[in-house]
Order: structure tokens, then C-alpha cells, then sequence
């Protein structure tokens, strides 16, 4: 694992709620909370919202998989502790194009949406980010389901293969 500074990958799509905010930056020690999201970016009601709900004396980021790619890449957050966190595996799947090394991923909360399926009390998947997933996992990137630290983690492999 390179020093890429990333050390916690999460799923969830609700970005930076209280939960996150305290329990996993706490646990994963975190001093940069790093949104990759194309859409979030170019929302300034959202980036408000979440710069109101970051955690005091954690540092903020908001960027696209381009721009996170090409930052974490260049080495710009080496010696950080990067919690990055993302709405769909989808943003995720594009980091791994573009090279970047990422730790393990963590799925918190995905919701039901058109044609999606559970597959775990908070996770709702489409056809698309099965696919996504898919692609993760053949990259041997160890995926696993959890909402807080101290629930149990779930392989999310097995999820996967009980909901066929």
C-alpha cells in the first residue's frame, strides 16, 4: 500500500451526516474528509452543508474523480490521514482507472432506489454499481459492509453472492 495518504474509503450517500462525522473520524483518526463527487462539486447548496457538518479541525475537500485522482496521484496528501468518501462505487471505479491505490472500501448507506435490490439492512444496489462492484473487486480491492465502527463488517463479496 503506498503512503498515498488515503487511509478509509467509505460508500454513503449521504456524504457527512452526524454518524460519520464523529464515530469514523474519530476511529479512523482522520485530518481530511475528501468528498469525490462530479456532481457535488458543482453544487454550492450541498458544499455548504457539508462544510457545516465537518467535524471541527478536520480539513474538507470537495472534488471530482479527475481532480482527486490527479491530486492524490501527485502526491499532494501523502502523511495525511484522507477519510474519502463517495455516494456510489461508481466514483470509485474511476479512481482505479486513473491509478490511484485505494486501501479497502467500506459500504455504509446506499438507498433504495428504481430498480435497485437490497442486499443489507442500509444497502441498496442497481444493476450499474453491481457492475461497479464487480470491477473492484476483480482489481482485488477487499470490499466490506458496515454503517458504524463498531457494528461487525460483512464481506461484501457475500452479499453479493446470497442475493443472485
Amino acid at each position: 500500500m503506498g503512503s498515498n495518504g488515503i487511509k478509509h474509503v467509505r460508500i454513503d450517500e449521504r456524504l457527512i451526516h452526524g454518524q460519520v462525522a464523529t464515530m469514523w473520524t474519530n476511529t479512523i483518526k482522520t485530518n481530511r474528509i475528501m468528498i469525490v463527487d462530479d456532481a457535488v462539486v458543482k453544487s454550492d447548496m450541498e458544499k455548504v452543508a457539508l462544510k457545516t457538518a465537518v467535524p471541527s479541525g478536520v480539513k474538507l475537500s470537495i472534488l471530482t474523480v479527475k481532480g482527486a485522482a490527479n491530486n492524490i496521484n501527485n502526491g499532494k496528501y501523502e502523511g495525511q490521514q484522507v477519510f474519502l468518501i463517495v455516494k456510489s462505487p461508481h466514483a470509485l471505479r474511476g479512481l482505479v482507472d486513473a491509478g490511484v491505490e485505494l486501501p479497502q472500501i467500506n459500504v455504509g448507506n446506499m438507498s433504495t432506489k428504481a430498480g435497485s435490490r437490497q442486499i443489507k439492512k442500509s444497502v441498496s444496489v442497481t444493476e450499474e454499481n453491481l457492475e461497479d462492484f464487480d470491477y473492484l473487486l476483480k482489481k482485488g480491492i477487499k470490499i466490506t459492509a458496515q454503517m458504524v465502527p463498531s457494528e461487525d463488517t460483512v464481506e461484501f463479496a457475500s452479499l453479493l453472492k446470497n442475493k443472485k
